[in-house]
Order: structure tokens, then C-alpha cells, then sequence
């Protein structure tokens, strides 16, 4: 299946260079103990966490299946930051923000309006699982985008990408989705692909 998938023009930059091919994604809703929750239900054979079903207590324990949003081997396009102009960019006239100097002006439309057809990175997921997001590695948190080149033992990477995730939540949902939440997250592994491989 094809679907596509946002990323802000810093993680875009990553994939470009190669040095993200991962990504997390929180698992919503997301409640605090002894309101509501998860459990686990879908693991692969080696114990690996597939899939997750919320369950509230209030409902009397009543569960839901939540399905990933992404699936292995599914396709995906990223959607990002864009314009359109007949003067600038490539042949289609389509500008990206990650690969424009940063100081050039000029009226960006966000990701989220992105069409298909003016996508030009094309990503194949290798992997799907879930995971608790402060069980991230040093390796991992390299494989997100983020570096330290002095680090070696890699804590400088994990607090570079704790710094990173709590960016991206708004600030009156960081009790419930920030870094210190502890949120469950979709792990999902790609790799780039051309997009006539698709």
C-alpha cells in the first residue's frame, strides 16, 4: 500500500544525507495509569511487540485493537515543506525547504498539504513494532537523525533525541505524549527506494 507520511524539514535533511531511517510515532490516545491504557496483544514469534490494544477501565475494561499505521512493505512518500513555482526548483516547478538555503524567502506550504504528485522521497518500511518511547538505544537514537560525533557511549545522542521529540509535541500535550511520559510509539524502519521501484 502507498501512503504518505510527514516529516519536518530537519528530518527530511536526515533521510537526504542518509542518516535517519527510522522513525517513532506515538501511539494515541495515551492516558495516564489508573485512567486508561494499553496492553499488549500481537507478538511475533521471537517476543517482539506488534500490536497493541487500548483498553478503558471506565468502559469496563472494554479493549480495541490499534492498528499500526504503517505495515512492512508498504510505500511511503514523505510530505514536506513545498511550494510550487514555474520560475525555481525542477522540471515540475516543485521547490523543497530542506534543500533550499535558509535564508531564502519566499510563501512555503506546510507538509501536510503536500500532493502526492510533488513528492520526490520515496520510503519502503523494513520493520514495524512497538515499543516504550524511553527504550530507545544509542543506536537507535543515531538511526533517528541525530548525532554527537564526541559521544562515545552514545548518552549524548539519547538526550539530543529527547530534546527532538519533545520539540515536536505541543506543550499541553507533553504530560501525555512528551519524553518524560514515556508514551508507547510505532517503531517503523524504511529504507529509500526510487520511486520507480515502487
Amino acid at each position: 500500500m502507498t501512503k504518505g507520511i510527514l516529516f519536518n524539514t530537519e528530518m527530511v535533511k536526515a533521510i537526504l544525507e542518509g542518516r535517519k531511517t527510522v522513525t517513532r510515532r506515538v501511539i494515541q490516545p495515551h492516558y495516564k495509569d489508573g485512567e486508561a491504557g494499553f496492553r499488549i496483544n500481537r507478538r511475533t514469534a521471537d517476543g517482539v511487540i506488534i500490536g497493541i490494544e487500548y483498553y478503558d477501565e471506565e468502559e469496563c475494561g472494554t479493549g480495541r485493537y490499534i492498528q499500526p499505521p504503517y505495515q512492512i512493505d508498504d510505500t511511503l512518500y514523505i510530505r514536506e515543506t513545498w511550494r510550487y513555482s514555474k520560475f525555481h526548483g525542477n522540471e515540475q516547478g516543485y521547490m523543497y525547504r530542506a534543500s533550499c538555503d535558509e535564508n531564502w524567502e519566499g510563501l512555503w506550504k506546510p507538509s501536510i498539504h503536500m500532493p502526492k504528485e510533488a513528492a520526490r522521497i520515496w520510503l519502503k518500511v523494513t520493520d514495524v513494532r512497538v515499543e516504550r518511547l524511553q527504550d530507545i538505544t544509542p543506536k537507535q537514537a543515531g538511526e533517528e537523525g541525530v548525532t554527537w560525533e564526541t559521544d562515545n557511549s552514545g548518552i549524548y545522542r539519547i538526550m539530543r533525541f529527547k530534546r527532538l521529540w519533545d520539540s515536536t509535541i505541543k506543550n499541553q500535550d507533553l504530560d501525555k505524549y512528551g519524553w518524560a511520559a514515556n508514551p508507547y510509539v510505532w517503531v517503523i524502519e524504511f529504507e529509500r527506494i526510487e520511486k520507480g521501484d515502487i
